[in-house]
């Protein structure tokens, strides 16, 4: 793991979706979806990785947080994990071993 991916380690932090609902309606919370390392992904967005991140866009893999899905995770109290990439904060909701 390089420095930067042990700095955003540290920063990745469960957060219930609700407080991330101005991000949201600012149109920057991205999903990313469970079988990727969050870490990584945001990694690779820091560093401007843009072949990597269409990929993945392509892919569905990686999108902004859908109405539906900000609806579901209002009502669930969804916690997620997050890490901010500015100016995106990145979420994935934990999966179901965790």
């Amino acid at each position: 793991m390089d420095a930067l991916e042990t700095k955003l380690n540290l920063e990745t932090a469960r957060v219930y979706w609700h407080e991330l609902a101005r991000y949201f309606a600012a149109g920057r919370v991205i999903r990313v979806a469970a079988e990727l390392d969050l870490v990584d992904v945001a990694g690779t967005i820091a560093k401007d990785d843009t072949p990597r991140v269409k990929t993945w866009l392509t892919a569905g893999q990686i999108a902004p947080v859908t109405d539906d899905e900000a609806k579901a995770w209002q009502e669930s109290g969804m916690v997620l994990w997050a890490v901010v990439v500015k100016p995106f904060v990145l979420v994935q909701p934990p999966s179901d071993d965790a």
